[in-house]
């Protein structure tokens, strides 16, 4: 049971993971932000609901960048940096909001990816 979760929570770079984390959290924080000045409480189901998809974005983020460089390989584009950064923000917002159901998928990839390469 060890190994299958070093090989998944644990397949991606530490940098990688609490960078995402980072981002992921200010996700939750926003949405906490709009809740409590939105003159809502805060449920327990809400803020578990946070904390999953804050512990699952990095996979979830994992799963559209590789999908990402897949389709695009090694071209870059010159865009308007605003546009891209408004793109970013939806991206990494879907991400985050979806990584419940994305996660899984970068999970079982990890997992292969991992055990393929002790054999």
């Amino acid at each position: 049971m060890q190994d299958i979760i070093k090989k998944t929570f644990g397949g991606l770079s530490a940098q990688y993971y609490f960078r995402q984390l980072f981002f992921g959290g200010l996700l939750a924080a926003l949405v906490i932000f709009m809740t409590l000045n939105g003159n809502r409480p805060l449920d327990f189901s809400l803020i578990a609901l946070l904390a999953v998809n804050t512990l699952l974005y990095p996979y979830s983020r994992f799963v559209y960048e590789s999908i990402v460089n897949f389709i695009m390989g090694g071209n870059v584009f010159f865009v308007n940096a605003i546009l891209m950064l408004m793109v970013k923000i939806i991206t990494m917002t879907i991400c985050w909001s979806a990584a419940i159901f994305i996660a899984p998928i970068g999970l079982a990839y990890l997992y292969y990816h991992h055990s393929k390469a002790t054999n």
